[in-house]
């Protein structure tokens, strides 16, 4: 009788290992699945904010461009700080989506507000040294200025609604 116990009871954990098994690999699917779900949400949350798209757009242009003047001119400290300015700009904005409070998504917009105006100083500093020409500084510069209006619409609007 005890041999027929230990037996079932080596048949029961068998299947409690396969059980155990099974859960991991749908641990494992799920986990895959959640990933998804968060790269979908990003992609979503950030198609409807204009100034998260131009912003996103934006820091992808400024990294084109570090890529290039460090290959061109060999240049690291500028390029380095308009490559810093000119990505949190964005950073920013997205944190801003979740922030814990108004108070809190005007801090985060006005702090992007202020990393697109140094952006702005960057770029005009490396065309005025030669580092630019006027075309290539027109066209980022464009995009910087528009930023910055919208940047500075958000934030009035949501400090007059404080």
């Amino acid at each position: 009788k005890l041999s027929t116990h230990n037996y079932q009871l080596t048949t029961i954990n068998s299947q409690l290992s396969t059980v155990n098994y099974q859960l991991s690999t749908i641990n494992s699917q799920l986990t895959t699945i959640n990933c998804q779900l968060s790269t979908i949400n990003y992609q979503l949350t950030m198609g409807k904010s204009i100034i998260g798209d131009k912003s996103y757009a934006f820091a992808l242009r400024i990294i084109k461009l570090y890529k290039f003047l460090k290959v061109q001119y060999k240049e690291y400290d500028l390029i380095r700080q308009m490559l810093r300015s000119g990505t949190a700009i964005g950073a920013l904005v997205k944190e801003a989506e979740h922030a814990q409070s108004r108070a809190d998504f005007i801090n985060k917009m006005n702090i992007a507000l202020k990393e697109a105006n140094e952006t702005e100083y960057w770029l005009c500093l490396l065309k005025d040294s030669g580092y630019l020409d006027e075309k290539a500084f027109l066209s980022i510069h464009t995009d910087c200025a528009e930023i910055l209006r919208i940047l500075i619409s958000i934030v009035k609007t949501s400090k007059s609604k404080s």
